[in-house]
């Protein structure tokens, strides 16, 4: 009784003294960018002694008799200091703060030598226990994987949209702007869920992804859906190098970053009863890709109990104006640390700050999680390849409750992105506009079940056919699904000659990729069978030409069938049937030099076979045709190729064989290096355009596949092999100037050479009268180049030196050129 006497006092005590204070503000302070929010950070009154700091969970509340100060100051770890001013009047606030990422200040940070060491001392505790704490550590294990990604528009302007007359259509969607969340109004764009159950296997090596079930705002895509589960988006923070877009930042983790970092012990906290080490990390060099951040560390087992990483300004990366990773692991058993949670924060800016762009937010959770389990073995056991992932048919009509599926509930926003996205695609006004911008960026257009473009080889020209006009039409999937047809027209006013193409694609199966390919083309042969990457009958392509050197022109006509098949562990077949008629027009030898006892001058039917590795290849597909997103691994090809005499007047038996092999490696910190290494042979006596014609470059824009500083025909071989290296750098040197530096100027350097012969037979048959080609007697031709790339975030500039064969040409266009080339790139 007297206990419960003295706990009745002490309650009525401490009400009257709550009741007494009449001033209350609580809030919660967050990372502005990410939505983490922040614990442990410092909630102070200025200029006074009043202050606490925010709890585990980013909360903080004051009871008051009265406003020690006007301002609160808010302050974290590698954040910038936030202030609120108190409103006048106010006796109850409820507030939330949203810190920006900026450097670690001595405001909050201790920075004496003592403190330091600690921070470093820890790091290098992290990284001995890297190896114990990696989830990878484990023989396997399981877990369910919710994946939430959005993309959304920001920098909107929501009165513009309501009063232009251009926008009166989407009048609607003003509704859905969120000025809430994010200082800036956004514009929700897509959205998506996906749920899968992922499984890895160590020994040997296996990983299998089953996708269960798939929400899409829109757009329906196999081998999208494919990369909106968990298995190409794992983000390892205990790696040495973390990979962002298409670059490799350094990890705070890196076995030697403290070649990069500086690291500094902020203070250490108890949570769940558990301590945990508040470790901050800051660049040591501008320029650099790194991160700065801070992570909570285990003080028993040394594992990361979360982390948050923000890029720098300074960082090499394009039309990046933020970017935030985070990560959460929770403890599984007495020992193991598993990841329970990521998130993936993007805000691009393609033309400026200021100007709209978007942001694209990836969140996942994880649980169900099981380690160590018979119960993986016989699932990773159905994989073809090593890793896979297995979208079923009925993955986007699984009826599961998303509700009581989702780790996290949807906010008010997402909720709505559904039913506006559809709205907004079924919009007539949303269609025109569209269909105009892909129409300009794309150059094809889509009327009805058929579609035109490109627009840029609508009108283009050369000294042979002068003017030059060109219509395409092809079919698009509201025609058929299975089946593509494509042709075109062209006519030159000055050779007064029709040219045209005509194709018919069937796609027999999706999964493996299985296609019939049909083909005629009749018009002047302008790749010698390598890939341009501006098309001679490009409108850019007149002006760029190289001065004084003549235009070569021939005619090929050209019938072919190939039928294409792959298999799930990368391994294509290839399978074709050609019929080929050449006609040389200008500046090289034509037919009459060619005479042959059967069939027609120049005319060659012939059978190929292709075979291509490309293990674990990922690509993009459209309803007909799919886009490589690479492979982890080199990619070796060979072709084999027999000519038959007398078949549609064909006049050659020959037999070739080819090959190439090509990889890109990351050699992070130092950037990537791509190479490729190709070979081939020609068996039988054959003229010029049957044999291996090195590609040469007679414009000012840069060639990867070409040898820019070789006229085209310039050399002819029957038996060759040669190489193409490039290594981009970066920002390599540039980084040391501050001028360049911002720029985000980028280095590179990149070496070509090939060496071939032509046996006697074949110098008889084609070293004839005005003859522009002659062999390389197994010398090497070498050319090497460097410049800077990444300049206005789109151009490049190409130095290239010619080295050999010695004597090198007369003409100082052969010897050193100066060439240009644009790309978007991240």
């Amino acid at each position: 009784m007297k206990k419960l006497l003295i706990l009745l006092l002490i309650s009525i005590i401490a009400l009257n003294n709550i009741a007494a204070q009449t001033k209350i503000i609580k809030g919660l302070v967050k990372d502005g960018h990410s939505d983490e929010f922040l614990p442990f950070a410092s909630v102070q009154f200025k200029n006074t002694t009043v202050g606490k700091t925010t709890d585990s969970s980013g909360a903080f509340i004051f009871y008051l008799n009265k406003w020690p100060s006007d301002t609160l100051f808010i302050t974290s770890i590698s954040y910038k200091p936030f202030l609120f001013i108190i409103p006048k009047g106010r006796d109850t606030i409820d507030m939330l703060a949203a810190l920006e990422a900026g450097s670690a200040n001595t405001e909050v940070i201790v920075t004496s030598k003592q403190k330091h060491s600690r921070g470093w001392y820890l790091w290098k505790k992290v990284i001995a226990h890297k190896d114990s704490n990696n989830i990878f550590k484990n023989d396997n294990f399981t877990y369910r994987i919710y994946n939430k990604l959005e993309l959304d528009i920001n920098n909107v302007n929501k009165q513009k949209i309501e009063k232009s007359k251009l926008f009166r259509p989407f009048k609607f969607i003003a509704n859905n702007i969120d000025t809430v969340s994010e200082e800036k109004p956004i514009l929700p764009a897509f959205f998506s869920e996906t749920l899968s159950n992922y499984y890895f296997q160590k020994n040997p090596h296996r990983t299998r992804e089953i996708i269960l079930a798939n929400k899409v705002s829109g757009i329906k895509n196999e081998s999208i859906t494919k990369y909106l589960g968990g298995l190409y988006q794992n983000i390892i923070i205990y790696a040495n190098f973390i990979p962002v877009f298409d670059k490799e930042f350094i990890s705070p983790l890196n076995n030697n970053g403290d070649n990069y970092y500086d690291y500094r012990l902020a203070d250490t906290q108890r949570v769940a009863g558990r301590k945990l080490l508040h470790l901050v990390f800051i660049p040591k060099h501008p320029g650099e890709n790194t991160f700065s951040g801070d992570c909570w560390i285990h003080d028993t087992t040394y594992a990361v109990q979360k982390v948050i990483l923000h890029i720098n300004k300074e960082a090499n990366i394009n039309y990046v104006d933020k970017l935030s990773l985070v990560q959460e692991f929770k403890l599984i058993n007495d020992s193991t640390w598993f990841l329970s949670k990521d998130k993936f924060i993007v805000n691009l800016n393609p033309v400026g700050n200021k100007s709209t762009g978007f942001i694209a937010r990836k969140t996942t959770t994880y649980d169900s999680i099981i380690v160590n389990s018979n119960i993986i073995a016989p699932v990773v056991a159905k994989n073809k390849v090593v890793e896979e992932v297995e979208v079923p048919g009925n993955v986007w009509g699984n009826l599961i409750n998303w509700d009581s599926t989702r780790t996290e509930a949807l906010s008010k926003t997402e909720k709505g992105i559904y039913t506006m996205i559809d709205s907004l695609q079924n919009s007539p006004a949303y269609n025109r506009y569209y269909n105009t911008a892909f129409f300009l960026t794309t150059g094809y257009k889509n009327i009805g079940k058929f579609q035109i473009g490109p627009w840029f080889s609508w009108i283009s020209g050369d000294s042979l056919e002068g003017t030059r006009l060109r219509f395409d039409l092809g079919t698009n999937k509201y025609f058929s699904k299975k089946i593509y047809l494509h042709g075109y027209l062209a006519y030159g006013f000055a050779d007064k000659r029709f040219k045209s193409m005509g194709e018919a694609l069937w796609i027999l199966k999706k999964e493996p990729w299985q296609t019939l390919h049909a083909s005629h083309f009749d018009d002047l042969d302008r790749t010698q069978h390598y890939n341009n990457d501006i098309p001679a009958d490009n409108v850019l392509a007149v002006a760029i030409r190289k001065k004084g050197i003549p235009s070569k022109f021939i005619n090929l006509q050209q019938e072919k069938l190939e039928y294409s098949r792959d298999t799930k562990i990368g391994l294509s077949t290839t399978v074709a049937l050609t019929h080929k008629i050449y006609n040389p027009l200008r500046n090289i030898p034509g037919k009459i030099f060619f005479p042959v006892a059967t069939g027609d001058p120049l005319t060659a039917s012939e059978v190929s076979l292709k075979l291509r590795f490309a293990y674990i290849k990922k690509f993009y597909s459209t309803t007909f045709f799919r886009y490589s997103l690479g492979s982890p691994y080199p990619i070796p090809e060979i072709e084999f190729t027999v000519g038959i005499k007398n078949i549609l007047n064909s006049s050659y038996d020959y037999q070739k064989i080819s090959g190439n092999i090509s990889d890109q490696l990351s050699i992070a910190p130092f950037g990537k290096l791509s190479y490729n290494v190709f070979a081939g042979k020609i068996f039988g006596t054959l003229p010029y355009p049957l044999l291996e014609v090195h590609p040469g470059n007679e414009v000012y824009y840069y060639n990867k596949y070409a040898f820019n500083l070789m006229n085209r025909y310039e050399y002819v071989s029957d038996k060759y092999a040669g190489f193409s290296i490039e290594h981009n750098i970066g920002n390599g040197l540039f980084r040391f100037i501050p001028l360049t530096r911002k720029l985000k100027f980028r280095q590179f350097w990149n070496i070509k050479g090939i060496t071939g012969n032509l046996n006697n037979a074949n110098k008889k048959l084609n070293y004839i009268t005005d003859h522009t080609f002659s062999a390389l007697d197994n010398k090497l031709y070498l050319e090497v180049g460097t410049g800077v790339d990444n300049i206005f975030k789109l151009l490049r500039l190409d130095l290239v030196w010619r080295l050999s064969p010695k004597p090198l040409p007369v003409t100082t266009a052969n010897r050193f050129g100066i060439f240009g080339s644009f790309k978007i790139q991240l």
